[in-house]
């Protein structure tokens, strides 16, 4: 069964980093689209980031833009978020996705079913 993994998370003050993980087992990460959604204690799913099927492109959202980075060269189970000069309202729980299809023409990450990994950050 497909199963997403997600660890790294942890405690950090304002301005530190992080670097998140997702074991990814059970299906094929080969030309799929990976990324990562977050989400915060009363709020809503929130996109982060994501990179397309052949890893030339990545998406993130404002809020996290020039901060964090999804690596290219990673193994192809796996799928990594660094988080630099994390800030307060970076806290929430981080799920990590994939999508269903490969070969899609931008990220629908349509396949998420990890537990998430707790990131707080103090200020």
């Amino acid at each position: 069964q497909v199963q997403l993994v997600e660890t790294g998370g942890g405690l950090v003050q304002a301005g530190g980093s992080l670097r998140l993980s997702c074991a990814v087992s059970g299906v094929s990460l080969s030309n799929k689209a990976r990324g990562w959604f977050r989400q915060a204690p009363g709020k809503e799913r929130e996109f982060v980031a994501a990179i397309s099927w052949s890893g030339s492109t990545t998406y993130y959202s404002d809020s996290v833009k020039g901060r964090f980075i999804i690596p290219r060269d990673t193994p192809k189970n796996t799928i990594d978020l660094e988080m630099n000069s994390l800030e307060p309202e970076d806290t929430g729980v981080y799920y990590c996705a994939l999508d269903r299809k490969a070969f899609t023409e931008r990220p629908l990450l349509d396949n998420y079913w990890g537990q998430g990994t707790q990131v707080t950050v103090s200020s």
